[in-house]
């Protein structure tokens, strides 16, 4: 029977910590491991993750670090496990009855890559269900490609394959790490198998960054254009430029300017607009052409410019009202 691996970084999350390993612990299969990353925390959570290896000697195993970030200590707990196959769950966060049982299924049904679910957004007063952006398994290199522009890009809402991760890492010290990663990991996937479900839970706090502006957004930009610089590095540019293109031109253009809108300075907004639009034309200056710029979201891409930048901004401001 294949192993699982269920990696758990943790910096201060000892508020939230005990529901997410009940969680797993509720979840657990024959042939598993726990692994709680603390991630130099000050506050409880490494009594927590103690009292827990006590409870379950032989499922859990603790990695304690300096404070290095989620990317290390991610990577750290993958240098830990001893597992065929990896999961990752945010210490805030837990995952739903059964994901682990649907996970060996889909592992004994075919020797996939990589295993995708949904994802259970949980707010204060309402839910919103993400879907993995596949509708369908994926069983060559060729069914990978044409899923790459429409792929969600989290890391906790997939299985890896541990043997894939010794090709690609978490990019240290840097925020929106997940989107650099599955990126830099697509090439080398031949195979994904999705289970039908919303099996993670991923609470959406006040203190999110999905919420809020930090310069730290700036990463995001860092991110896509050394995704250029890795495509190249490695040969995969030519290969798969339209599919790199449109994530550049998705990510700059929605998911960056979006967030650059929960700011309130408008002169540094407008700032990051030209920045964001000037680096598009420079990597991409045919990107209107590219195949996957369809439907309402590519007409959205295809015309962006300050002024659709502009009404953007207004809206999130009226949200934040």
């Amino acid at each position: 029977m294949k192993k699982i691996s269920v990696i758990i970084p943790c910096y201060d999350g000892g508020n939230y910590l005990a529901n997410c390993i009940d969680s797993v612990v509720k979840n657990r299969v024959e042939n598993m491991e726990i692994i709680l990353v603390n991630d130099g925390s000050k506050d409880n959570s490494l009594d927590i993750m103690r009292s827990y290896q006590k409870d379950y000697p032989h499922l859990i195993k603790i990695v304690d670090q300096h404070n290095m970030g989620l990317s290390m200590a991610r990577n750290n707990g993958i240098l830990n496990s001893t597992g065929d196959y990896v999961s990752f769950i945010d210490c805030d966060d837990s995952v739903k009855e059964g994901l682990y049982e649907k996970v060996l299924e889909k592992i004994n049904e075919y020797d996939y890559d990589m295993i995708v679910f949904g994802e259970d957004r949980i707010f204060n007063d309402h839910n919103i269900l993400v879907k993995p952006g596949i509708d369908s398994d994926c069983k060559n290199k060729d069914d990978v490609k044409k899923i790459m522009y429409s792929i969600y890009p989290a890391a906790c809402n997939k299985v890896f394959k541990k043997e894939l991760l010794e090709k690609v890492t978490f990019k240290r010290g840097v925020w929106y790490e997940d989107v650099e990663f599955i990126y830099r990991l697509l090439p080398y996937i031949t195979s994904i198998g999705v289970i039908d479900g919303y099996y993670y839970n991923y609470y959406q706090r006040e203190n999110s960054m999905t919420y809020t502006y930090s310069s730290r957004l700036y990463d995001l930009i860092d991110n896509l254009n050394g995704l250029i610089k890795y495509y190249k590095d490695n040969g995969f540019y030519d290969e798969y430029h339209d599919e790199l293109e449109y994530a550049y031109v998705r990510y700059s253009y929605a998911t960056f300017i979006k967030r650059l809108s929960k700011m309130k300075n408008k002169k540094e907004f407008n700032k990051g607009v030209k920045e964001v639009i000037r680096n598009v034309h420079e990597y991409f200056p045919n990107y209107k052409k590219n195949k996957y710029l369809t439907g309402k979201k590519g007409m959205y891409l295809k015309h962006f410019n300050s002024i659709i930048a502009k009404f953007v901004y207004n809206r999130e401001k009226n949200k934040m009202n």
